[in-house]
């Protein structure tokens, strides 16, 4: 078999695409309707089942803690996951595969909503397949395209998203639902029904698909090119720089690729803060809607139907922002650059924040707020997403050269997972006495407002020195 199989039908739309964004958007249905009840779940059924009020702080902070670590582990195992498929197997076996392995993760979950022990395996095996699919999925939609269909692929990854957001929207309404409704197990079944459904339409297009064949490990790779230069850091160089003596035993594109990864690193460095506090609209926030006023416009909602309004905002912001705010900062003479869009993210998070900050002050008083200051919180936060997310995974493959744009993808996602784990981290120490456990109630958002403060100030004295480097079309352009 050739290590491409091309499309039969030139110039026209891949075969294989509805099979792909089907898969994708019931594996989003499946992960973001998981999460939309995970956190008020794990309180109810497991950590203050009794509903005992002396206990509510001590069952949010294990039930947070649980939470964050599971979205740990989804982030960590794309890394894993593209190695897999790059190296080894191939997109379309990992993605088949680990489709399989999440199904089996959803009906683990359905079936032992009455035992945590059980519960948390399912939980680890959801977390192991979301990543090996997160890792794959976008860039096999790429794979399905060639020079005759290319200029379709912006309409493909249009839809291709559109199904990422439309699963989110759907699940986080319907699922608190058919939790409150129906109970645990059909919250947490339905959605591993989806999966098994997913699965078997994706194994379907498997003579549809086109499959570009793993490449083994390369020798010139990231890992080994930044070991040797930190062994040379402690060897006699003779005179030569670090990278002069790297040079010697690998290419100079290889290593000007692993020098851009340490220059989009240095940027990289403050976005696990904003996922440590981004990802808190998806638990914590939850949590603290279940003690406000959850009327809009006379309709009562549940609590973990509020956060359908983030992808809400999202969809309907990046046009507003890309047509409009963009282009009248720029006429303004404020133009837009990446490092400055990332920098106005972090402060509008932190001014989120505040919001949520100050309706928990109003409840630790024994208020009950109404939640449209929450719906406030969560506009601020989506277009705080648009400016450090999307703007990240823009500077990753602007800044990068060919041979290292899956690596930054990848250690992107990385950096998800680094700031759950210190919320997780937090939060663990809080449930177990620790150092944390001062912060609670309205000082622990307080707490992660002056930590992404302090990150903020250092960012402006970092990006404000840091040269950008755009690799276009293999065409290299510096900037000052």
């Amino acid at each position: 078999m050739a290590d491409i199989q091309t499309n039969s039908t030139k110039g026209k739309m891949p075969r294989s695409v509805p099979f792909i964004i089907g898969n994708e958007a019931a594996e989003r249905f499946s992960f973001y309707g998981i999460r939309s009840i995970m956190s008020t779940f794990l309180v109810a059924q497991f950590f203050n089942p009794t509903n005992n009020p002396s206990l509510q702080n001590l069952a949010e902070a294990r039930s947070n803690e649980l939470v964050h670590l599971f979205v740990t582990f989804a982030y960590f195992m794309p890394l894993v996951g593209g190695i897999l498929a790059d190296w080894f197997f191939g997109k379309y076996k990992v993605i088949l595969y680990v489709s399989i392995i999440y199904a089996l993760g959803n009906l683990i979950l359905a079936f032992s909503t009455h035992n945590q022990q059980y519960f948390v395996v399912g939980l680890i095996v959801i977390a192991i397949a979301a990543g090996g699919i997160k890792s794959c999925v976008s860039a096999n939609v790429g794979d399905q395209f060639d020079k005759s269909n290319q200029h379709l692929m912006s309409k493909v990854y249009g839809w291709f998203y559109f199904s990422i957001n439309s699963g989110s929207v759907l699940s986080t309404l319907l699922i608190p639902v058919v939790y409150s409704k129906y109970g645990p197990e059909w919250a947490f079944g339905i959605p591993g029904i989806l999966m098994c459904i997913a699965t078997i339409v994706f194994w379907s297009g498997r003579k549809k698909y086109v499959k570009v064949a793993p490449t083994g490990m390369k020798k010139e790779n990231f890992v080994a090119i930044s070991f040797l230069a930190l062994k040379k850091i402690f060897s006699n160089r003779d005179g030569k720089t670090i990278w002069e003596s790297v040079a010697e035993k690998y290419s100079a594109e290889s290593i000007d690729g692993v020098q851009a990864v340490y220059r989009i690193l240095m940027v990289f460095a403050f976005t696990p803060i904003f996922w440590a506090l981004w990802d808190q609209n998806l638990s914590e926030w939850v949590l603290q809607a279940k003690k406000m006023d959850l009327h809009i416009f006379g309709q009562e909602f549940l609590p973990e139907q509020i956060q359908t309004f983030n992808p809400l905002f999202l969809v309907s912001m990046i046009p507003v922002c890309t047509y409009f705010i963009f282009p009248f900062f720029e006429k303004i003479g404020l133009k837009p650059t990446p490092l400055r869009k990332i920098g106005a993210g972090l402060f509008l998070t932190g001014v989120s924040f505040f919001v949520i900050a100050l309706i928990q002050q109003h409840i630790d008083a024994g208020g009950k707020p109404t939640i449209w200051w929450q719906v406030l919180a969560y506009f601020i936060l989506a277009v705080a997403e648009i400016l450090v997310s999307m703007t990240c995974l823009e500077y990753a493959y602007t800044q990068s050269p060919k041979s290292m744009k899956s690596t930054m993808t990848a250690l992107y996602l990385l950096a998800i997972s680094v700031g759950n784990l210190f919320v997780s981290i937090v939060n663990g120490s809080i449930a177990n006495g620790g150092f944390f456990s001062r912060f609670t109630g309205a000082a622990y958002f307080w707490l992660f407002l002056a930590i992404l403060g302090v990150f903020f100030v250092l960012y402006l004295l970092v990006a404000s020195r840091l040269p950008e480097k755009s690799y276009l079309q293999e065409e290299v352009v510096e900037q000052p």
